[in-house]
């Protein structure tokens, strides 16, 4: 769940992580949650660190893997990363973040055993910033270690919900083949786009489903190049292929890409196509031909 959100004045912000302790409390008997891979013989790692849980409790399993924090241009918001020593000596542990905007009341904490460490943090919204959605990471290195704490940062302001689909295109025939596109988020917040593939052959449909390598979360400004499988894809046919992405809120943005799995047949299916025209030409030549034939005959006899 994210955090409440608590703004206050630079200078508070200022006082707090000058005057501000980190606290040490006997750490939890319940595993608290760890991003960072296991310990030897999957043995569970001897300190972790984690968004601090709401009201001074102890970390669990279910609460906060990452931080999330919402407020206007000049805003200061406030949070605390929890350090958890469950080893039998004493840790040191080096704290960072990815981005000036975080401060910590301390860059070094050292954890006694079996117990954890609180430490504050704030997030300096600067005046002016755009709206929209910022990502950052507070990283703890200590006994060999790096656990980087993911943070999302949304500055408050409109909304620019924009993404665009791009260069679709498949690869390969038959079992082989490969439907390739890309997605760039062009707004201003994160989005979790709906992906539906839709491809269509000269007799029909050949295709529609959604797609399987959908983002959960395609920040402002980033681009992501994704590829499906299409084994069962035409080995005798033209096809139009339609990549759609869709938003929560139904807007959307759609992109097309052709396929001839055999390339002889391009010249083969341009030729038909010249045929079928010209035949019309034909039919419509002639069509006319026979009705001035009858309104000649008409003529005559009246």
């Amino acid at each position: 769940m994210p955090p409440t959100t608590q703004r206050a004045p630079r200078a508070r912000a200022a006082a707090l992580l000058c005057a501000a302790s980190v606290l040490v409390v006997p750490a939890p008997t319940a595993p608290a949650p760890d991003p960072a891979p296991q310990g030897p013989a999957g043995s569970p790692p001897s300190w972790t660190a984690a968004p601090a849980p709401g009201g001074g409790k102890a970390p669990t399993a279910e609460d906060r893997s990452s931080f999330y924090l919402e407020g206007a241009p000049g805003a200061v918001l406030e949070d605390k990363l929890t350090v958890v020593n469950r080893g039998d000596r004493r840790l040191a542990v080096e704290l960072s973040g990815s981005t000036p905007w975080i401060s910590l009341a301390a860059r070094r904490v050292t954890v006694p055993p079996r117990t954890r460490a609180d430490v504050p943090l704030t997030v300096t919204v600067p005046a002016g910033t755009a709206p929209g959605d910022r990502s950052a990471v507070v990283t703890a290195s200590g006994d060999g270690r790096r656990v980087p704490v993911p943070m999302a940062v949304r500055v408050a302001g409109t909304a620019l919900a924009a993404l665009s689909v791009e260069h679709v295109r498949v690869s390969g025939t038959g079992r082989d083949a490969v439907i390739h596109y890309a997605l760039v988020n062009r707004g201003n917040i994160t989005l979790a786009p709906r992906l539906t593939i839709r491809a269509e052959g000269l007799f029909g449909q050949v295709l529609r489903r959604q797609a399987a390598g959908a983002p959960t979360a395609l920040a402002p400004g980033e681009s992501v190049r994704l590829a499906e499988r299409w084994p069962e894809a035409p080995r005798l046919d033209r096809v139009r292929v339609r990549v759609t992405a869709t938003m929560p809120d139904g807007t959307g943005a759609a992109a097309y890409g052709s396929y001839t799995p055999l390339p002889w047949l391009r010249p083969a299916f341009a030729g038909a196509a010249g045929l079928v025209a010209a035949l019309g030409v034909v039919r419509g030549v002639r069509r006319r031909r026979s009705a001035r034939s009858r309104a000649d005959h008409l003529e005559e006899g009246s």
